[in-house]
């Protein structure tokens, strides 16, 4: 499963698959582990072999705001940048499903961008990926309504975890939107009401009709 993930994303590149394994630390996490915190040190890049991350902004009176999500296979540029510039972390990721991590030293990084092109194209695919994905962050924020970036962003969580059940606590949505609890629970309860989910103790039963 592993090396399928490695094979997809760097193609009949044997030799780079291999350096990743070499010279990577794999490391296992559970929901709720912080494995970047905001102004930490980066000394390596996480990607992800299995599980899910989310990767969050927090401004200064404490609100936090949901910037993407880290499939596996995938890697967070926000650490690429940081780490390559020799920067501290200005977001944090957070596991969102029991995840497995490769970690790659900082320095290997910016060696492998000389000696392999397909390394280099996946932090160009990543990147594209990530700047589309902030700018419908700054769409959302500037021209949807709460309730619409709501049921957006649980149905991005049911695509992710392939279920139309999702396990949440109110707070965390309002978090993960940078409002508050009270306006989530209350749009939570419009849309029950028209029929677009279920809500019950600290999960979410999505309308097949939806």
């Amino acid at each position: 499963m592993i090396h399928h993930i490695f094979s997809s994303e760097f193609g009949s590149s044997q030799e780079l698959i291999d350096k990743l394994y070499q010279n990577g630390i794999r490391k296992a996490y559970q929901e709720g582990d912080v494995i970047l915190d905001e102004n930490a040190s980066i000394r390596s890049i996480p990607i992800v072999m299995k599980g899910l991350l989310k990767v969050i902004r927090t401004e200064e009176d404490g609100r936090e705001i949901l910037l993407y999500y880290i499939k596996a296979g995938e890697s967070c540029i926000m650490s690429f940048l940081g780490g390559m510039h020799n920067e501290k972390s200005i977001v944090k990721a957070e596991v969102e499903e029991d995840s497995e991590i490769l970690f790659l030293p900082v320095e290997k990084v910016s060696l492998f961008i000389k000696e392999y092109p397909e390394w280099l194209d996946y932090i160009f695919r990543l990147y594209h990926k990530r700047f589309e994905e902030l700018l419908d962050i700054i769409n959302a924020i500037a021209f949807k309504k709460v309730d619409e970036r709501l049921l957006n962003l649980l149905h991005k969580k049911s695509e992710l975890s392939q279920s139309k059940i999702i396990i949440i606590t109110h707070e965390q949505l309002a978090n993960e939107l940078g409002t508050a609890r009270v306006v989530v629970s209350r749009l939570l309860k419009q849309l029950e009401d028209s029929g677009k989910l279920k809500l019950g103790r600290n999960k979410i039963i999505l309308s097949d009709s939806i």
